[in-house]
């Protein structure tokens, strides 16, 4: 074998499934990328387009070297729910702030036979939650004389997952100046805005607590709607979703016309900014992030209202639903393995219309959800993942989804075309003239 043959199977590749007709192969990164973008560029134009945002995008895994030349991956935005919940469910000799003490896993195991260190709870932090809070809402419940006992110790269990989350969402790399995770945040939606004001307006739903998402969209100028009204104080109001941004074209025969850039954001999972009080008719209340975490909204568990259909939620998941099952819809999902069924059920609702798709950015090897969808061989189902251009990376990683297979503003291919201009028009040994910095 030559050497360019050589170079040629050692090139990195990656897949793009679309059911098992001659569409879906596996491209080199040499002409593959532009394979993609273009599918990815006709299915932003359909009429509907949503996005569900999952764990995977919050966390930026990054390699860094030391003075000493030592080479080691850092994390510089939030965990994916498997290593939080290996790091929150870790067996410890001795009692460590912030984690389950040695006398409440005892507790836990001989009173409810719980063993937080199972597999099922070590690799999802959600799924701990789901029984941590099932179990709450049945010692409440009960009459027996322990269960008041027991109950103290499954609060104070869920409180600590929850400043657990907290803090893995406030604290890190982002919050001490790193500006890489936001910077792909704010290219993300710099993108997505690229769209045709006569269609509706993207939706952005998101199972993240973090607040990667408002900050990108509050740094660019870009209007969102996020199911919450008021200045002083906001609260959770879901007509909002119903609300449209225009701008009045003439004031004489009050034509109006859609706003560009407008976006609809939808937390499906809550959020480190939401609390809960019991004033008015909207008791969920959106505030800036504290000190400490007091009563966040985070995950769907049952509370007060009874079950996990309580509101915000409720108005959250009937959003999610109503707007992926309408004609011509297409959902990009990223960052988002499958891993949660209740979303999961939504979604398969909307594959019986015959006019939705589903593009997912996944390891398209995983098994579970991801296998059974492949072996659909359903046309209207992209799976798009595997090797990325470098090493490290994958092509469904975030980063690599937005800098290779998002197409490009109009305006960011202006500019880069007119920086190659200025650059061949240069004097021989001038100095490069100074044009601003093209992100794609």
């Amino acid at each position: 074998m030559s050497a360019t043959d050589t170079k040629a199977a050692e090139a990195p590749k990656f897949s793009f499934v679309r059911g098992d007709g001659p569409a879906s192969a596996e491209y080199e990164w040499a002409h593959g990328a532009e394979v993609v973008k273009k599918s990815i560029a006709e299915a932003l134009n359909a009429k509907n387009i949503s996005f569900l945002i999952g764990a995977g995008c919050s966390s930026h895994v990054v390699k860094t070297v030391d003075a000493g030349g030592a080479e080691a991956w850092t994390e510089r935005g939030v965990p994916t729910m498997a290593p939080l919940a290996k790091e929150f469910t870790k067996v410890r000799a001795t009692d460590e702030d912030g984690f389950p003490t040695v006398v409440e896993r005892e507790q836990l195991n001989v009173s409810l036979g719980i063993d937080i260190a199972l597999p099922e709870y070590s690799r999802n932090l959600e799924r701990l939650m789901e029984l941590l809070f099932s179990v709450k809402f049945f010692l409440k419940s009960s009459n027996l004389k322990q269960s008041a006992e027991i109950l103290l110790v499954v609060e104070s269990v869920i409180s600590k997952v929850q400043k657990f989350l907290w803090g893995k969402c406030t604290a890190g790399a982002f919050s001490k100046g790193d500006t890489s995770l936001s910077d792909l945040y704010e290219t993300f939606y710099r993108k997505l805005v690229l769209r045709d004001r006569s269609l509706p307006r993207p939706w952005v739903f998101t199972t993240n607590y973090d607040l990667f998402n408002e900050t990108a969209m509050d740094r660019l100028g870009l209007p969102y709607s996020n199911g919450f009204s008021g200045v002083v104080e906001r609260r959770f109001n879901p007509a909002t979703f119903r609300y449209a941004l225009a701008e009045q074209l003439d004031l004489t025969n009050r034509k109006w016309s859609a706003v560009d850039g407008f976006v609809y954001l939808c937390k499906l999972h809550g959020s480190i900014s939401w609390t809960e009080d019991e004033h008015g008719l909207f008791p969920i209340r959106e505030t800036a992030v504290q000190a400490e975490p007091g009563k966040v909204m985070i995950y769907p568990t049952p509370s007060k209202q009874n079950s996990s259909l309580g509101s915000p939620y409720a108005d959250l998941f009937r959003e999610f639903q109503s707007r992926i099952v309408r004609e011509q819809s297409v959902l990009f999902t990223i960052g988002y393995a499958f891993g949660d069924e209740h979303i999961n059920n939504i979604i398969y609702q909307a594959l019986t219309i015959p006019t939705f798709r589903l593009v997912i950015f996944v390891d398209p090897t995983l098994d579970g959800d991801i296998a059974k969808l492949r072996k659909l061989n359903d046309p209207r189902i992209w799976i798009i993942g595997g090797s990325g251009p470098d090493e490290g990376r994958k092509a469904h990683y975030f980063d690599t989804i937005i800098e290779h297979f998002m197409p490009q503003r109009p305006s960011e291919r202006i500019d880069e075309a007119i920086a190659k201009v200025l650059h061949a028009m240069a004097p021989s040994g001038a100095a490069a003239p100074l044009v601003p910095e093209v992100k794609s």
